[in-house]
């Protein structure tokens, strides 16, 4: 089966997406499909990867979100759909790129949306009254479950948005690699350290809310505990954070493609902190998990089903997180907890479940093709 992959937000310095759509093309083609993937770049190319053939288009910068690029060429992405024949389309976006379903249904292509993000919580994060932002989500939410085949969101909290106007959505959990992203040996590991080591690993960007770790790291020096964060990350706050780590022991790490030194760097903290608010899964935490790295996260959108048992969940104060940090880094039990619950999740299990997905959006064709030939 030929599965053409679109999606928007996909750079070299972009985080979850990427990785998600790279490792569901491995196992995609390892399982004996033909997996393909359109994204947004500075020019066209056209490549082969491990994870299927990749074609960049032409992308235009999204405003105010610096690394972001949409693909807006309608013409190019059909004239490149009608050229691969695809057997099915699976669309990780959720802006210039839905009109594909439309596409997809002339077609007789079976379609699949993928939700990364929560419609409801990015517009709040943005500004739009509770009320305003679902309405609007739950408009825009209709017109996708009417025109996709099939729904997969990465949590409950990311298929809450389809659930609440009567649509079904699959819930594919994302995975781990768990040859890269493991613990460190026990046997010789160093002792202790004098200060308590926290890392935050992600998108340097408002509605991450960045500057709590930060905060987090200055209450617990109010407290008179010794503790340094590092802040493994790019994005539009950068400066504005540096600023205001200035006062307290924080190191800006360079931003870092390879997996092996991001795993070095989640496995060498004591605590990370996932201070996103709205995530949709929140990758970077079952990624420290896996590392044997408990994580600090707050108590809503999706990070507290993705930490589980691995962590603590926190109302996003820094007094509350800190409070969570200490009982996690004085807890000797947390690691091992932290590493059963990443053990849970796996590549090969989500990418199973994309294909089940696409399955059912193929079904789901079917009966309305047996539906309008009955009528």
């Amino acid at each position: 089966m030929r599965i053409v992959r679109l999606a928007n937000f996909v750079g070299p310095r972009t985080g979850g997406i990427r990785t998600a759509l790279e490792r569901w093309g491995l196992a995609y083609a390892r399982l004996g499909h033909d997996p393909v993937l359109i994204h947004p770049g500075d020019e066209f190319a056209h490549r082969r990867a491990e994870f299927g053939d990749v074609i960049t288009l032409g992308g235009t910068d999204l405003p105010g979100r610096t690394g972001y690029q949409l693909v807006l060429n309608r013409r190019r992405v059909t004239s490149l759909l009608e050229r691969l024949h695809p057997d099915a389309v699976e669309v990780s976006d959720r802006s210039s790129l839905r009109w594909v379903a439309s596409w997809a249904r002339r077609a007789g292509v079976p379609s699949v949306m993928v939700s990364h993000e929560c419609l409801t919580g990015v517009l709040q994060e943005f500004g739009a009254p509770p009320a305003v932002a679902t309405r609007v989500a739950d408009r825009l939410n209709t017109g996708t479950a009417r025109s996709y085949d099939a729904i997969a969101c990465p949590s409950s909290y990311a298929a809450q948005e389809f659930s609440r106007i009567g649509a079904e959505a699959h819930v594919v959990p994302l995975g781990v690699d768990h040859d890269v992203f493991t613990p460190a040996p026990t046997a010789g590991s160093p002792a202790p350290a004098a200060a308590l080591r926290l890392l935050h690993c992600g998108r340097l960007s408002p509605e991450k809310d960045p500057t709590l770790p930060i905060r987090t790291l200055a209450e617990l020096h109010r407290r008179g505990v010794p503790a340094r964060l590092d802040v493994l990350g790019h994005g539009p706050m950068a400066s504005h954070l540096r600023e205001l780590a200035r006062p307290y022991d924080v190191a800006f790490l360079p931003y870092t493609r390879s997996r092996a030194q991001v795993a070095g760097r989640l496995r060498a903290a004591d605590v990370v902190i996932a201070p996103g608010p709205i995530e949709t899964f929140g990758l970077a935490a079952l990624e420290a998990l896996a590392c044997g790295t408990p994580v600090v996260c707050p108590t809503t959108g999706a990070l507290p089903e993705v930490v589980g048992a691995g962590g603590l969940a926190a109302p996003s104060h820094a007094a509350d997180f800190a409070d969570a940090v200490l009982r996690l880094a004085a807890d000797p039990l947390a690691p091992a907890r932290a590493r059963r619950r990443a053990r849970e999740l796996t590549w090969d299990t989500s990418a199973r479940g994309m294909l089940q997905v696409h399955h059912a959006a193929a079904a789901s064709i079917g009966s309305r093709t047996r539906d309008s030939a009955g009528g």
